[in-house]
Formats: C-alpha cells, structure tokens, sequence
C-alpha cells in the first residue's frame, strides 16, 4: 500500500444534506478522518455543514419528474466548487451518472449491505403481500420490479427520510415500502425490517450501500 504524505488543513470543512441518515454518514466520514490524521481532532478540526437541497424542498412526486438524482446534490456541488467547503459526502447510488466539471469522487468507505428491506410488519416476503396491497415508492427501479413480480400491487410515491416512511407504514398509509438494508443499519433502525430481500428478487441500486467522498479535482 502507497501512502501518499499531503499537508493536512488545520480545519476540514464537510458538506452533507441535514437528514439524519446523512448526518450519521457524515460523522463516520469525520471518524475515519480523525484516526487517520488525529491533528483534525476537535470540535475544530472537521466542522459539518448541513445544506438543503431543492430535493430535500420537494417532497412529492417521482423524482424521475422533478429533476432527477441532480435535485439531492446540486447545492452541496455549489459548495465545493465556490470553496465553501472542501469536501462532500453522499450516499453513491443517489449521485448522477456525470458529475460537474472540476469535482471528483476521491474515495470510498467500506460498502455496507446494498439488499433493499421489505417493511411490512407481520408479512415477510413480497409474495405473501394482500392482493392489491399499496406499497409506497418513490423508486422508479423498485417500482418495475415489484410491479413484474406483483401487477396486482398499487405502487403510489412515498418519498422523505427513513423515518418518515417507515411511519408511514406504522400508521397505515401503506401496508409496505422498500428501505435500503445499508440505511437501516447505519441508523440502528434494522428492527424495523420485515426481511432483507435477495438480490436475484429485488436487484439493488447500482452504487447502494456505498459513502463516497467528493472534492475538487485539482485538491490534494
């Protein structure tokens, strides 16, 4: 392994979107960070800044119609390229395929699980769903899987952070939705999974349950 010697900022800003889940990636980021340069440790070392995203704003509707995966990330990218902030930290598969001239992704933390979870209470298999049942998804990609495994389910929008959908089902607006296994786990939440489906069942996003880094391409 080649490590490479870098000067090493006394203060490292990190840009995030303010969910929770975002946040938690974040800290982890921040985390590893630290134990690899311990000079950044500190309440001043790595300072979090959190940004709203005009996809954070917009919470109805396919994003396939709005705008795309661009929505979550646009302001943060902003950030990185006007030198607000020197890094950014996103969950992979909601980054687009091309990225803005000048930015980069830099690296990687370790993937976690990358299954999606079925969260339906009691039932624990997509099979096992009522007839007709409404499954809440903002996914265009779960939404054509689910629909060639079950063309009697009714799958509506459901879009917000990981607790606003899993409430959604508590309380009965939908009997089931799809989570990412690697969001669950990364909040403590994976209790709240009726079962971690199989691959060759519901194949995962492409890049799910991966952290990247992005920052400026000419940034050592």
């Amino acid at each position: 392994v080649t490590v490479m010697s870098i000067d090493v900022p006394s203060r490292l800003r990190i840009a995030t979107r303010g969910s929770p889940l975002a946040l938690v990636q974040a800290e982890q980021t921040r985390g590893r960070l630290v134990d690899a340069h311990p000079a950044l440790a500190g309440d001043d070392g790595i300072a979090i800044q959190t940004y709203r995203t005009t996809g954070d704003k917009m919470q109805s509707g396919p994003l396939s119609d709005i705008g795309g995966k661009g929505l979550f990330t646009k302001e943060i990218e902003d950030a990185l390229l006007d030198g607000s902030a020197d890094i950014a930290v996103h969950s992979m598969k909601d980054m687009p395929t091309v990225l803005p001239d000048g930015l980069v992704i830099g690296a990687y933390l370790p993937r976690e699980d990358p299954r999606d979870a079925l969260i339906a209470g009691d039932i624990t298999s997509l099979e096992d769903l009522p007839f007709g049942a409404r499954v809440g998804s903002a996914s265009l990609r779960r939404r054509a899987i689910l629909l060639s495994l079950r063309p009697d389910l009714i799958v509506e929008p459901l879009r917000g952070n990981v607790e606003t959908r899993l409430n959604k089902v508590a309380a009965g607006d939908f009997q089931a939705t799809l989570l990412a296994a690697a969001g669950l786990n990364r909040l403590g939440l994976m209790d709240r999974a009726s079962v971690l489906l199989p691959v060759d069942e519901m194949l995962p996003a492409v890049c799910q349950g991966i952290i990247g880094i992005e920052c400026r391409a000419d940034d050592s």
